[in-house]
């Protein structure tokens, strides 16, 4: 990295950490009340906590900005460290990335008319932290020529499912050791089929929503392709820094349509960039995930104890995750299983299957099961 073009960007530079919630995969660990990114799940720090230190490769504190919702505030202030109370953000309501982003780069513009935004999510886990932040940064110096904003696609490591991709197109120019194309457009989780299609090209890569942008440009795509966003977004920038502003963003929030940053402004922009990154990314989204990432025994099996009195004994089992919190748990005979024990809920789900574990969710939202969601 060329230190005289990351000195000239640095007090430019920003990350916005996306702390919205989700995880319905990870249920009954994760719910609404405590969604997955301030679990812990893989080891002593949760997985916000892991984002915020990443975020700390990349900007100062006082840099770096927080999206949450009211619900999730007291979890976000435990692990702020000295990131300023004042630079997080609630949402008063959840209503998706596209106005949770777009407002956001709003704020910090009024702050910064010249800053560079790093976009990151709250639940994801990076392996090589080094080549993490050296793709960032990448992206920051290509976005902060403020002509196109960028994402950082992931390296598929197989046909996944459950992804988005993204379409590379022509290469534009190398930057810093990495490859920068053009965007031809998102395609949707694709069946098994076409998700191998993509990967033999070589042409697609993960959507991991790690986009970059400077604040003048998004703003404006926001005014270009999303007018219906735009507008509050616009109407909460003025109301900054006046008496009326907290009554202003919580009605422009309410009144604002719901939808995802890639169908409001990814898939129809012609400004969008993508750069390849390989460091380990995983979106930890299902209990077949947990199992990988954390250390098995020559069986396979992996164990996570949450509490002491937590137990396991595991006789002829392979291959399978078992979660528990203050009892003892015994399998015998069982393969490939994903075991989650939280007191009040028992999950036993086939690991191939553990995708679907949202299905169960979507039920108990149907049948009113407020209690354990």
């Amino acid at each position: 990295m060329s230190k005289p073009q990351l000195s000239n960007l640095t007090p430019h530079l920003y990350v916005v950490i996306l702390c919205g919630g989700g995880g319905t995969r990870l249920w009954p660990l994760s719910r609404n009340k405590t969604p997955k990114q301030f679990i812990d799940l893989l080891g002593k720090e949760t997985l916000f906590e892991k984002t915020l230190v990443r975020a700390q490769t990349l900007v100062p504190s006082d840099h770096i900005y927080i999206m949450t919702n009211v619900e999730y505030l007291s979890d976000v202030k435990k692990s702020l460290g000295d990131i300023p109370p004042s630079n997080v953000i609630t949402e008063p309501e959840k209503k998706n990335t596209a106005l949770a982003m777009g407002v956001i780069a709003g704020l910090i513009h009024h702050r910064d008319p010249q800053a560079v935004v790093i976009n990151l999510a709250s639940d994801h886990l990076i392996t090589d932290s080094p080549a993490f932040t050296h793709a960032m940064q990448t992206a920051a110096l290509v976005a902060s020529e403020g002509k196109y904003f960028v994402t950082v696609g992931i390296k598929p490591t197989f046909a996944h499912t459950g992804y988005g991709y993204i379409h590379a197109g022509k290469l534009i120019q190398q930057e810093e050791g990495l490859q920068v194309f053009e965007s031809l457009g998102f395609k949707e989780k694709p069946d098994q089929v076409t998700a191998q299609q993509y990967v033999t090209s070589g042409q697609y890569f993960w959507n991991a929503n790690l986009y970059t942008w400077k604040t003048s440009l998004i703003l404006a795509e926001f005014a270009r392709l999303s007018p219906s966003l735009s507008a509050p977004i616009q109407t909460i920038m003025k109301s900054i820094d006046t008496p009326q502003f907290e009554q202003v963003f919580t009605r422009e929030y309410h009144s604002a349509p719901e939808e995802q940053i890639d169908t409001a402004i990814s898939e129809h922009t012609d400004k969008l960039l993508v750069i390849p990154g390989d460091f380990g990314w995983t979106d930890v989204g299902s209990w077949n995930v947990v199992h990988d990432e954390i250390k098995q025994d020559q069986d396979g099996n992996a164990l996570v104890t949450r509490d002491q009195g937590a137990e396991w004994i595991g006789i002829d089992t392979q291959n399978s995750l078992i979660s528990t919190g203050n009892k003892l748990i015994v399998t015998l005979g069982v393969a490939n299983l994903m075991i989650v024990d939280t007191g009040d809920v028992l999950l036993i789900v086939h690991k191939d299957r553990a995708q679907e574990v949202k299905k169960v969710v979507e039920k108990l939202k149907a049948d009113h099961r407020d209690d354990l969601l």
